[in-house]
């Protein structure tokens, strides 16, 4: 008899496809998966040796009777799958975002509670090695108590990426759904978890990108950029998300007496000259990782006990974390299989440390739905007549 907890995943392309390897890392049985279309899901299933192809959900859930689905799709298409995964029982892990507003993002963190079941949401860059050591860092008192921290990054993405759901805000896109997921939680991770306050602002400087047939797997998006792009009958879809933000906000802190002010710098289409950045700043030091999700590098700063400054040193990776990494390429990858590993002891009654739920991805939500609104602006014009 197979006692082994069993997943029906929902998607399958890079993410759908990474969830089922990071589930079976886990222990878990990947009992199938369901697709838009037919021949994709049966080609992906095939390659990767899942037993059921589908391409109705509903069924695919009374067919393969999972104990857990795993939710691989672009965010606007999370709602009602969600519902029925949670009405059949089943314990959820989903991509962010978890839906396409703070609304429906509410009401199914309210349906799982009262349901019963477990869910884990996956902004999981907080998983990352050289954060995790930065949050045992902050955690030891090597840089006192936190003041700021400041996150910085510029993508430099192709403007002609084919259209698709990352240009709509009701599919899921735009880079607070996206990146600032990620980078908040990274923070929150870090610093506290308790996020007290939050203003922002966005901006759309993409416009418009070309519509093209064919781009399946969200990673290789940029080999589908149409080679004429002033061929006359090129079609075109119109982005209304936001490619830039800026958003500040206050986190409130263990290690400190006073809240956290935390700067999220991101443009999705504008270069960099220098690295991408995350800082921890602190009354007696500093932390300072590189790469736009703490890929490291790490390098401390600590003032020496005659109050002299320090020069920044790299420091490496402790060896109790960097066991505890999953073996696999890809920070994505790793990211899954660290969070889902976390999800599959939780279902299995083991104890487990804090890991992001349908709580976290509801309140994310919300919080986007205020920086989107863009309506914390002073007019101050008159000051100047």
């Amino acid at each position: 008899m197979n006692d082994k907890l069993k997943v029906l995943i929902h998607g399958t392309g890079f993410a759908g496809q990474g969830h089922a390897e990071a589930f079976r890392y886990a222990g878990v049985d990947v009992v199938g998966m369901v697709g838009r279309t037919e021949a994709v899901v049966k080609q992906v299933t095939e390659e990767m040796g899942i037993p059921y192809a589908g391409t109705d959900w509903q069924q695919a859930l009374a067919d393969c009777k999972p104990d857990i689905v795993s939710i691989a799709t672009p965010g606007g298409a999370h709602v009602e799958p969600i519902k029925l995964a949670i009405a059949a029982g089943c314990h959820v892990f989903c991509d962010k975002p978890l839906t396409e507003s703070g609304e429906t993002s509410k009401q199914l963190y309210q349906l799982a509670l009262q349901k019963g079941v477990k869910t884990a949401f996956a902004a999981s860059f907080r998983y990352m090695p050289h954060v995790m050591h930065a949050k045992q860092l902050v955690s030891q008192g090597a840089i006192g108590e936190p003041l700021e921290v400041e996150c910085i990054s510029h993508f430099n993405l192709e403007r002609d990426i084919p259209f698709g759901w990352s240009h709509r805000k009701e599919n899921g896109g735009g880079r607070l759904n996206n990146n600032f997921t990620h980078m908040l939680s990274i923070v929150t991770s870090v610093v506290g978890e308790k996020i007290l306050s939050i203003m922002g602002e966005v901006r759309d400087d993409l416009g418009r990108a070309p519509i093209v047939d064919g781009v399946h797997n969200f990673k290789t998006r940029r080999e589908h950029i149409p080679k004429d792009l002033n061929d006359p009958s090129l079609q075109w879809g119109e982005s209304n998300v936001e490619w830039t933000y800026t958003v500040l906000a206050q986190l409130e802190s263990e290690y400190a007496k006073n809240p956290v002010s935390v700067l999220f710098k991101h443009g999705g289409l504008n270069p960099r000259f220098n690295e991408d950045h995350i800082v921890f700043y602190g009354s007696t030091g500093a932390i300072y990782i590189k790469g736009h999700y703490g890929s490291g590098p790490l390098y401390l700063n600590q003032v020496g006990n005659d109050g002299s400054n320090a020069d920044w040193r790299e420091l490496t990776l402790p060896a109790e974390i960097a066991a505890d990494v999953p073996d696999v390429d890809g920070d994505t990858e790793r990211n899954w299989r660290y969070l889902i590993r976390e999800l599959v002891k939780d279902i299995n009654g083991e104890p487990v440390a804090h890991y992001q739920s349908f709580k976290e991805g509801s309140q994310y939500q919300q919080l986007i739905d205020i920086i989107r609104k863009n309506n914390n602006w002073v007019d101050v014009s008159h000051l100047q007549q």
